[in-house]
């Protein structure tokens, strides 16, 4: 299994980035898939998360209305639009997957840095 996270990079107060996951190695139509992200000195934080169908979303309270996620079932990625970013957005992200709501999160994709400054 393999989650392959790309789009990161360093960006000004109030800027957008776009992260993409591109997922092999799973039946990616049925995962429900998510990203986190974790800032230094700070726990993993869950950022938003779609269910298969992509009919369910969440989403960090710290995220609402500037961050949306989104899927590609026949190209096996998943996307992390972000807008309007601050700079307590600074963190490295992670993209993630899981079969079931009732499972912890299975996969885990490398990482990307995102850099927002003031």
């Amino acid at each position: 299994v393999q989650l392959q996270a790309s789009g990161g990079g360093e960006v000004q107060a109030g800027g957008s980035l776009r992260l993409s996951c591109a997922a092999s190695g799973i039946t990616f139509s049925t995962y429900i898939m998510g990203w986190y992200r974790q800032a230094p000195g700070e726990q993993r934080e869950l950022v938003a998360t779609i269910h298969s169908n992509a009919r369910i979303t969440n989403y960090a309270d710290s995220v609402k209305g500037r961050f949306t996620i989104s899927r590609d079932n026949a190209k096996a990625t998943v996307c992390l639009q972000m807008n309007s970013l601050k700079p307590e957005d600074t963190a490295v992200y992670y993209c993630t997957a899981k079969r079931s709501t009732r499972f912890d999160w299975a996969h885990w994709g490398q990482g990307t840095q995102v850099t927002v400054s003031s």
